[in-house]
């Protein structure tokens, strides 16, 4: 007996709308790998009447006094705490997600989020009125730059949808914003939430694939594209974006070193490091992935390591002793399963290695020792719950090996030495640097990479002014 799918629809002009044309994608629970939804695959019409919506919105939200927009946004952070379990069960429809954990560690910094984005929005600050030619005085207007195309990625789509509007619509912009293909559903309920909230127009999702971002960021109304996803992704969208001139935000891959040095607590370091590890298996861009540790605490590193990961679990969603879930898709099992098959000979895997049962995408946790710099699996993003292992001489080669690849958006340094923990919080060439911890985020501070992770700021007051333009306006004083 099938079971009739639920029908997810795009969010236009202040209402739930299928594509133009009717087509329809499934969407995929990947804790079971059975369809439960379908979605819209949205069109060349759909992004029209999305962004049209969008730019007729656009004046009377930009000219509203920040008040105003603060108001709407702690009454977004208000009905997201209201209706948090909706927003759960979404999620975890999306993702196959512990439950448990997406009530703790998904819904509180989301609310926050927003409260702080609602705070930003009264704090557009400009340099100080001056007069820097006789007679004339001089002073600066921050504005918003008007539509905002957003892609938002699979594996935090909640939050990273929360990363995306939030700024845009504090610093008065209005958006339009595509979810994953294959994680739709918690941001077709985020539509529902604001778009009682906010006026026509000012939110607006539109549903689909590659092929719909690609119209989207195309799309001569939007004057931003914003994306979350791979580097290939995000080349793409600079690519496409620069015909007009757009200006582009890029949030994109990882490889994270995590500089592990002979004077660390190792128990404390080796809990810390398989939790920022497998968190959401491993499909975080900041994972802490990449291990590089002293060659005299090499092996017993290793041997604590193996042993956590063989403690560590995977499974369903109302299963409160796991720590993560499936995988987002079969493709995503097939890469990271691809990278364990691919491993070279001088390669061990000491703990995982593995699918977990036949029913959902689920992945053992995995440490893979005896690499060398130039392996594929320390080079490229795994994006899985896999953790490698590496042993350095001296704080110069762990440095050269750490900044060793073409990312560069996080890292973390683990010893009891302030000298050194300084020293390398400032040879490290990655946009965030944790010290003895790894992963932890707050609003008030910038997210962000260099090199092929990307550019451009999330969460901060760096963040929102990413959202803004700057303009002078200067007045002659004998008039």
């Amino acid at each position: 007996m099938s079971t009739e799918l639920r029908r997810l629809r795009n969010y236009i002009d202040g209402e739930f709308r299928d594509a133009a044309d009717g087509r329809t994608t499934e969407v995929v629970n990947p804790a079971t790998g059975e369809a439960y939804a379908t979605a819209p695959l949205s069109g060349q019409a759909d992004v029209d009447a999305a962004m049209a919506a969008a730019a007729a919105a656009f004046p009377a939200w930009r000219d509203l006094v920040p008040a105003e927009r603060q108001k709407a946004l702690l009454k977004i952070a208000d009905a997201f705490e209201e209706r948090a379990e909706e927003l759960i069960a979404a999620e975890v429809e999306n993702t196959g997600k512990p439950i448990g954990l997406t009530r703790s560690e998904e819904i509180p910094p989301m609310v926050d989020q927003i409260r702080f984005f609602a705070g930003a929005a009264r704090m557009l600050e400009g340099r100080g009125a001056g007069e820097y030619m006789e007679g004339l005085t001089s002073f600066v207007r921050r504005e918003p730059i008007g539509v905002c195309a957003q892609v938002a990625p699979w594996n935090y789509p909640m939050m990273m949808a929360v990363w995306k509007f939030a700024p845009a619509l504090a610093a008065g912009n209005t958006v339009v914003l595509k979810p994953s293909d294959t994680t739709p559903a918690s941001t077709a309920l985020m539509a529902d939430i604001i778009g009682s909230i906010v006026p026509k127009g000012v939110f607006n999702v539109v549903c689909g694939d590659r092929d719909t971002g690609r119209l989207m960021v195309e799309h001569p109304t939007p004057a931003m594209a914003s994306i979350t996803g791979s580097v290939r992704a995000g080349m793409s969208v600079a690519e496409s974006a620069s015909k007009d001139l757009k200006r582009v935000h890029l949030e994109l891959g990882g490889k994270a070193p995590v500089v592990v040095f002979a004077d660390t607590d190792i128990p404390k370091a080796v809990e810390g490091i398989s939790e920022a590890g497998y968190f959401n298996a491993g499909q975080d861009c900041t994972a802490a992935t990449r291990v590089l540790v002293h060659e005299s605490v090499h092996d017993e590193f290793v041997s604590a390591l193996a042993k956590a990961a063989s403690e560590i679990k995977t499974g369903q969603p109302d299963d409160e002793d796991v720590l993560y879930g499936p995988l987002n898709n079969p493709n995503q099992l097939k890469q990271v399963s691809g990278f364990i098959e691919r491993l070279p000979a001088h390669a061990k895997v000491e703990a995982g290695g593995h699918r977990v049962g036949d029913k959902g995408y689920f992945y053992a946790p995995t440490v893979v020792s005896g690499l060398k710099q130039d392996d594929e699996i320390i080079q490229q993003e795994v994006f899985g719950p896999v953790i490698t292992v590496q042993a350095f001489r001296d704080e110069d080669q762990a440095v050269e090996w750490a900044n060793g690849v073409e990312y560069a958006l996080a890292s973390s340094v683990w010893t009891k030495d302030h000298g050194r923990a300084m020293r390398m919080s400032k040879r490290l060439d990655f946009g965030c640097v944790w010290i003895n911890t790894h992963i932890p985020l707050v609003a008030e501070m910038p997210h962000g990479g260099f090199k092929k992770s990307g550019y451009g700021k999330d969460l901060s007051g760096y963040g929102f002014d990413d959202y803004t333009r700057i303009k002078h306006v200067m007045t002659s004083l004998d008039m």
